[in-house]
């Protein structure tokens, strides 16, 4: 109870700390103030073509919910980004969460009636690209293979759905090295139905040089692309199937022929990265220790459970990315390293998880976790089955494990690269020399 009383008197230093510092400069306006806030952290789902249930890109869009803006971002639901600010890396790529000052001008701004200020302050409109285009096209042009599900026809109301068909792989006639993959549900019901999902390549003859299956893909609301580090790559072969596995959830809206398709961008022909990447890969942590997966998931009604599930690294590795996976009763995720030597860091720790968003948090270049052989990774869950918790279906239920959202699961996706002992050596030369070079610089 003490760490929870002095975090919480720290959090309201801040918040005042970012109060006065508004206060002292003119009143927020929303041409001047609120509209970059909006259009940094806010545009790319408010968006007449995003998730966002209303646009959030004029004056006139802004000012009825202003308001609602202030309470939602206040209690940090919007945006969505459920890290821990206080543990662990703090470093991220996809950052969207909103500073302490942020807040606070968002709210000062809606208390003081929504002012607009002088239109010449606004920042320069937004590109928004449409809700049918690959994300990633502008940074890495268009895909270099497209590969496509089969059609699903999408019912209005019913219980989750799983549509799982088997798509020869075609279009490469050699092995290449993949750089980048994005998974695109139709526009606009797929956006709303597809709540996540998995294309993995199965070689036709998955014994020969003991080749195994890769995931191309993987997709969940809030996370629909990967880009690999530079320098770290998958590789692809040329022949097999796509196995799909997509979960579609039912939101009152049917039709016929929907298909997702995936989008891929590999290294110049010939060029094979440095390091060889798995993407993201799976750490349980129910159903271990020779339990079989999800036994161990059994959540009273009006209670709670926490788990806790260890996996030695037997050789070292990177993390690029970390994204928990529960369902609707999960509420936290911690992911601590045990280092060879004893000693014990937590990396990441979501403490709001929200079963509706499947976020990846990426970690910058210079935060990435190196980690030598012999470490363990140990992630540890709480779930929450009482009626404090704001998307309990029912609390009177017992929760078990299950696909669906009202059942349970408990794991992690790690975007992961191992590498050997002289890769490590060089990694982590690079860190400390990066390292360096940042604090003489400071």
């Amino acid at each position: 109870m003490k760490i929870i009383h002095r975090w919480k008197i720290l959090t309201s230093v801040v918040a005042l700390a970012a109060a006065n510092t508004v206060l002292a400069q003119e009143a927020p306006t929303y041409s001047r103030d609120v509209a970059p806030i909006l259009q940094d952290k806010c545009a790319s789902c408010h968006n007449p073509e995003g998730i966002g249930p209303m646009p959030l890109l004029t004056y006139e869009q802004v000012r009825p919910f202003a308001l609602l803006i202030k309470d939602r971002t206040t209690k940090r639901i919007m945006p969505p980004w459920h890290l821990d600010p206080n543990v662990g890396i703090q470093e991220f790529k996809n950052d969207m969460s909103l500073s302490e000052q942020e807040i606070t001008t968002l709210s000062i701004w809606a208390d003081a009636g929504a002012p607009e200020g002088d239109r010449a302050d606004l920042p320069a409109p937004l590109k928004i690209a449409s809700g049918a285009a690959w994300q990633l096209e502008e940074q890495m042009g268009p895909p270099d293979l497209i590969i496509r599900s089969a059609p699903y026809d999408v019912i209005a109301n019913g219980q989750d759905q799983w549509w799982t068909p088997d798509m020869p792989f075609e279009g490469l006639d050699k092995e290449r090295w993949l750089r980048a993959a994005e998974f695109k549900p139709s526009f606009p019901l797929g956006k709303k139905v597809v709540h996540h999902g998995h294309a993995v390549l199965v070689p036709q003859n998955p014994e020969e040089d003991g080749r195994r299956s890769v995931a191309l893909a993987r997709y969940g609301v809030g996370k629909s692309w990967e880009i690999y580090p530079e320098g770290t790559g998958m590789r692809v072969p040329t022949d097999g199937h796509i196995a799909w596995n997509l979960h579609y959830f039912p939101v009152g809206a049917e039709g016929t022929g929907d298909v997702v398709e995936v989008g891929l961008w590999f290294y110049p022909d010939g060029e094979r990265p440095e390091m060889e990447t798995e993407g993201e890969a799976m750490f349980r942590v129910d159903g271990l220790n020779g339990m079989a997966r999800g036994q161990d998931i059994v959540i009273p009604p009006h209670g709670y459970q926490v788990l806790q599930g260890t996996h030695v690294l037997d050789s070292p590795a990177i993390i690029h990315s970390y994204r928990p996976h529960m369902h609707m009763r999960g509420r936290v995720m911690t992911m601590e390293a045990i280092y060879p030597d004893g000693r014990k860091e937590v990396l990441s720790q979501v403490d709001r998880y929200n079963h509706n968003w499947q976020i990846s948090y990426i970690y910058t270049d210079e935060s990435q976790p190196i980690l030598p052989k012999g470490t363990v990774l140990q992630f540890s869950s709480v779930f929450d089955n009482t009626a404090n918790n704001p998307i309990n279906p029912d609390p009177e239920q017992w929760v078990v494990f299950g696909r669906r959202g009202v059942d349970e699961m408990n794991h992690a996706w790690l975007g992961m690269t191992y590498i050997n002992e002289e890769q490590y050596g060089i990694a982590i030369d690079q860190r400390r020399a990066s390292q360096e070079t940042l604090r003489v610089s400071q």
